[in-house]
């Protein structure tokens, strides 16, 4: 790939980027729900392991897709994205913690309003000016 690659336009970004995130989501939400209703394993322990696979796919398709940065070393965007998805991680585990246990929120519930408020938040801010940069 050719270095001098245009960069979408904000509002293309921002849009596959909501498309990604979503994707990225339902792959969080079905492993998540797979593993504590399927495997019964602890509900925290599949959060993070959901949030993980959701990272991997988000990574892709913000690269490749909503962002098009392509055509940098993969090895550097890796790296802020992995520590810009511990952070996440961090964020939306504590976040389902927090409304499931202090609120007797319903897990699933918790993790809906968690992840709705970092996609639009957070996640889009950190992965537009410090990862995909």
């Amino acid at each position: 790939m050719s270095t001098d690659q245009v960069k979408p336009a904000t509002k293309t970004s921002w849009l596959r980027s909501q498309a990604a995130a979503l994707t990225a989501t339902g792959t969080d939400f079905l492993v998540t729900i797979g593993l504590k209703e399927l495997a019964g394993l602890w509900y925290v322990a599949s959060n993070a392991t959901g949030a993980l696979c959701g990272a991997i796919v988000s990574f892709a398709l913000l690269r490749h897709w909503a962002f098009q940065r392509h055509d940098q070393r993969w090895h550097g965007q890796a790296v802020r994205y992995v520590l810009a998805s511990g952070l996440s991680l961090v964020l939306n585990t504590s976040g389902v913690w927090l409304l499931t246990e202090a609120f007797d929120i319903q897990y699933v519930i918790s993790k809906v309003i968690v992840a709705v408020l970092m996609g639009l938040t957070v996640n889009y801010l950190m992965f537009k000016h410090f990862v995909f940069r």
